[in-house]
Protein backbone atom coordinates (compact mmCIF):
# COMPACT_ATOMS: atom_id res chain seq x y z
CA UNK A 1 0.00 0.00 0.00
CA UNK A 2 0.95 3.69 -0.50
CA UNK A 3 -0.21 6.81 -0.19
CA UNK A 4 -0.62 9.51 -2.81
CA UNK A 5 0.37 12.99 -1.40
CA UNK A 6 -1.54 14.98 1.06
CA UNK A 7 -1.32 18.07 2.97
CA UNK A 8 -0.45 17.34 6.54
CA UNK A 9 -2.66 18.51 8.74
CA UNK A 10 -1.95 21.67 9.65
CA UNK A 11 -1.14 22.73 6.11
CA UNK A 12 -5.07 22.42 4.94
CA UNK A 13 -6.61 25.83 4.18
CA UNK A 14 -9.91 26.59 4.66
CA UNK A 15 -10.74 28.25 1.78
CA UNK A 16 -9.12 25.01 -0.28
CA UNK A 17 -11.57 23.26 1.33
CA UNK A 18 -14.49 25.33 0.77
CA UNK A 19 -12.88 25.23 -2.87
CA UNK A 20 -13.42 21.53 -3.04
CA UNK A 21 -16.60 21.56 -1.29
CA UNK A 22 -18.07 24.07 -3.35
CA UNK A 23 -18.40 21.64 -6.75
CA UNK A 24 -21.69 19.58 -6.67
CA UNK A 25 -19.73 16.51 -7.87
CA UNK A 26 -17.42 16.16 -5.30
CA UNK A 27 -20.06 17.20 -2.48
CA UNK A 28 -21.70 14.22 -3.54
CA UNK A 29 -18.21 12.13 -3.29
CA UNK A 30 -18.14 13.38 0.27
CA UNK A 31 -21.47 12.67 1.51
CA UNK A 32 -21.08 9.02 -0.21
CA UNK A 33 -17.46 8.92 1.48
CA UNK A 34 -19.18 9.63 4.91
CA UNK A 35 -21.89 7.10 4.73
CA UNK A 36 -19.38 4.43 3.39
CA UNK A 37 -16.31 5.30 5.15
CA UNK A 38 -14.19 4.23 2.72
CA UNK A 39 -14.64 3.59 -1.20
CA UNK A 40 -12.70 2.60 -4.50
CA UNK A 41 -12.41 5.46 -6.42
CA UNK A 42 -14.50 2.95 -8.95
CA UNK A 43 -17.10 3.17 -6.66
CA UNK A 44 -17.35 6.35 -5.42
CA UNK A 45 -17.56 7.55 -9.07
CA UNK A 46 -20.64 5.37 -9.64
CA UNK A 47 -23.90 7.22 -11.22
CA UNK A 48 -21.72 10.48 -11.08
CA UNK A 49 -22.94 11.28 -14.58
CA UNK A 50 -19.12 12.38 -15.49
CA UNK A 51 -16.33 10.65 -17.61
CA UNK A 52 -13.73 8.88 -15.48
CA UNK A 53 -11.39 11.36 -16.61
CA UNK A 54 -13.33 14.43 -15.12
CA UNK A 55 -14.02 12.23 -11.60
CA UNK A 56 -10.06 11.28 -11.31
CA UNK A 57 -10.04 15.35 -11.56
CA UNK A 58 -11.87 15.80 -8.55
CA UNK A 59 -10.43 12.78 -6.58
CA UNK A 60 -7.22 14.61 -6.61
CA UNK A 61 -9.01 18.42 -6.20
CA UNK A 62 -10.62 16.66 -2.74
CA UNK A 63 -6.94 14.93 -2.10
CA UNK A 64 -4.80 18.19 -2.78
CA UNK A 65 -7.15 20.11 -0.50
CA UNK A 66 -7.07 17.91 2.25
CA UNK A 67 -10.54 16.41 2.34
CA UNK A 68 -10.05 12.89 1.76
CA UNK A 69 -6.74 10.68 2.32
CA UNK A 70 -6.51 7.89 -1.35
CA UNK A 71 -4.05 5.36 -0.88
CA UNK A 72 -3.31 2.71 -3.43
CA UNK A 73 -2.67 -1.28 -3.00
CA UNK A 74 -2.42 -2.71 -6.62
CA UNK A 75 -4.83 -1.17 -9.26
CA UNK A 76 -7.17 0.33 -6.72
CA UNK A 77 -6.70 3.36 -5.04
CA UNK A 78 -9.29 3.49 -1.58
CA UNK A 79 -10.69 7.14 -0.71
CA UNK A 80 -11.83 7.90 2.91
CA UNK A 81 -12.35 11.16 4.24
CA UNK A 82 -9.79 12.70 6.77
CA UNK A 83 -12.84 13.48 9.24
CA UNK A 84 -10.41 13.84 12.13
CA UNK A 85 -7.74 16.14 10.61
CA UNK A 86 -10.61 18.19 8.87
CA UNK A 87 -12.28 18.18 12.82
CA UNK A 88 -9.03 19.05 14.25
CA UNK A 89 -8.42 21.75 11.62
CA UNK A 90 -11.82 23.41 11.57
CA UNK A 91 -14.01 22.12 14.04
CA UNK A 92 -17.33 21.68 12.86
CA UNK A 93 -16.80 22.72 9.41
CA UNK A 94 -17.24 19.14 7.78
CA UNK A 95 -20.74 18.19 10.00
CA UNK A 96 -21.86 21.08 9.34
CA UNK A 97 -21.23 21.14 5.12
CA UNK A 98 -23.21 17.65 5.57
CA UNK A 99 -25.88 18.78 7.50
CA UNK A 100 -26.62 21.17 5.23
CA UNK A 101 -26.36 18.70 2.87
CA UNK A 102 -27.88 15.62 4.28
CA UNK A 103 -29.34 16.22 8.11
CA UNK A 104 -28.77 12.46 9.10
CA UNK A 105 -25.24 12.32 8.00
CA UNK A 106 -24.09 14.66 10.36
CA UNK A 107 -21.68 12.68 13.48
CA UNK A 108 -23.82 12.88 16.58
CA UNK A 109 -22.77 15.73 19.15
CA UNK A 110 -20.16 14.72 21.94
CA UNK A 111 -21.30 15.48 25.54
Amino acid sequence: MRLLPHPATEDIELTEVLRALSDPVRLEIVVRLSIAGEMTCANAGDDLGVHKSTASHHYRTLREAGVVLTKQEGRNKYMSLRRADLEARFPGLLDSVLSATHPRLAAPAHP
